[in-house]
């Protein structure tokens, strides 16, 4: 099934520890990225599920996997924990996709590994199907994330504050090494470890590093970049993390870990889902700004490989510290210039998406309902078409109004046609986006062994940008009472 090609296994075995998942009593099939499959290359016999889904269970361990634990360390709202790992995740094998990229294989909730620290290393049906749910919708969106390739049910209960079904969730990555694995390796002053790790991922993930003068450097700034464009993709969409440890972010600059995240419904930059971020610290707007922390604690864990004398390797990396910020800002401005409309760069930009956001906020509006009915007052052109559905989006309109005489006179100064301009908007701000409550509707059903539910929204998200009117519904923000306030971890 898998043609396996493993690296990372073969590093010190420092690095991580071997380890076999843990079978389980009745593995059933509930979901199978087919298409991902045959994009990583990988033969799945579909016309037998049950031995299907044993292979992904981890049931049965398919011919030339490795299946280890990773160590990493990692700052976990904002406190530093020495020593986490992978849990409740084993990596079962790399695989070399059709392009030729290499691609890890990885099971959630396949049984404890040396890094439990006590807990069961299982995974409840809900975390599960929220994974798979709001991967593949990321991928949709045009927002560098991991993949789901399979969902299975283990047949047995997990037990959290109450019992719920078990589930293995099969997670495909560019890699899993994460900030918090270099810091691993910095708390133990290992620099040879450190050198090692450095050196994979740039072969793996930054090839054209290798001749830089100072390929440690580069490899920040790469990294850093990464993460820059990211985290701006996340804000264009509206997009929440909910747990922005350095042991979620990825040196591939791949969005990893969805358990408490979320999307918002009125704009507001200080929003919260996460019932384990009590103080805010990773609202949306804090993003960017705890991103480029993350990437500071990076730096700290590679200024004995920038150079040997330490206060000018903390110079240069500081250095990129600067340019992080300054890469985020642009990224971030171009994301908004396209969602509003914009095809060339103008002084007075930023203020003009700050306007709009600004009244967003105090008219309450719909993040991803009024920038997809801003397509179509583009569509009309001057006459005011589609004015009176993008103005419903706000409980106060002054400001909305205002807003749109100043964005008509900013747009009159680029001779773009309505209808292309209207195209290049529409594809930019999504219709269908995997909203709070919606998500939570697909969990609930998928608990009392509906799957529906779930199928629905994974077909509602497959073409977010294109209007369905078979999937309507998806695009209408929650009533009072369907409001999602609060999303969980689900560990």
């Amino acid at each position: 099934m898998f043609q396996f090609d493993n690296s990372y296994a073969q590093l010190p075995e420092r690095f991580f520890a071997p380890v076999y998942p843990e079978p389980v009593e009745g593995p059933t099939l509930l979901k199978f990225n087919a298409a991902l499959a045959q994009e990583l290359g990988i033969d799945a016999d579909l016309s037998d599920p049950q031995r299907l889904a044993a292979i992904l269970a981890g049931n049965v361990v398919p011919a030339g996997a490795m299946p280890i634990a990773m160590a990493y360390a990692g700052h976990q709202f904002g406190s530093f924990v020495p020593q986490l790992g992978d849990g409740r995740a084993i990596l079962l094998g790399e695989v070399i996709d059709r392009k030729g990229t290499r691609r890890d294989i990885q099971l959630k909730g396949a049984g404890p590994t040396p890094f439990s620290r006590r807990g069961d290393g299982r995974a409840a049906l809900g975390p599960v199907l929220r994974e798979y749910i709001v991967s593949e919708a990321m991928n949709a969106l045009g927002v560098r994330a991991t993949r789901a390739l399979a969902a299975v049910a283990t047949g047995e209960p997990v037990y959290r504050e109450t019992p719920q079904p078990g589930a293995v969730f099969v997670r495909v990555a560019s890699s899993h090494v994460r900030i918090g694995t270099f810091q691993y390796f910095a708390a133990r002053q290992d620099i040879d470890g450190l050198r090692t790790l450095a050196d994979y991922v740039i072969e793996r993930h930054y090839p054209q590093l290798g001749s830089e003068d100072n390929r440690y450097l580069a490899l920040l700034r790469a990294v850093a970049f990464a993460q820059a464009d990211l985290v701006a993709r996340w804000m264009g969409i509206g997009f929440i993390h909910g747990v922005m440890n350095t042991d979620n972010m990825t040196l591939s600059g791949e969005t990893i870990d969805f358990g408490p995240c979320a999307f918002l419904d009125e704009y507001d930059p200080m929003k919260v889902f996460s019932s384990i971020d009590q103080m805010g610290r990773y609202a949306y707007r804090n993003q960017p700004g705890i991103a480029q922390w993350n990437i500071a604690r990076l730096a700290e864990c590679l200024l004995p490989l920038i150079g040997a004398d330490e206060d000018k390797a903390a110079l240069t990396a500081n250095r990129v510290l600067t340019e992080f910020g300054q890469r985020f800002q642009s990224e971030w401005l171009n994301v908004f210039r396209h969602k509003i409309g914009l095809v060339q760069g103008h002084e007075g930009d930023g203020e003009l998406v700050q306007g709009l956001l600004g009244a967003m906020h105090e008219g309450e509006a719909d993040f991803t309902l009024a920038f997809r009915r801003l397509c179509a007052v583009a569509a009309g052109g001057g006459g005011g078409g589609g004015d009176d559905a993008f103005l419903s989006s706000f409980k106060d309109t002054a400001n909305a109004v205002e807003w749109l005489a100043v964005w008509r006179t900013r747009l009159s100064e680029e001779a773009v046609p309505d209808s292309e301009r209207a195209a290049a908007m529409r594809a930019a701000n999504p219709a269908v986006i995997p909203r709070n409550h919606k998500v939570e509707e697909a969990l609930a059903a998928a608990n009392y062994g509906d799957l529906s539910f779930f199928e629905r929204l994974l077909g509602a998200l497959e073409n977010p940008f294109e209007d369905r009117p078979e999937f309507e519904d998806y695009t209408i923000p929650p009533k009072p009472e369907e409001r999602v306030l609060q999303t969980f971890c689900g560990t």
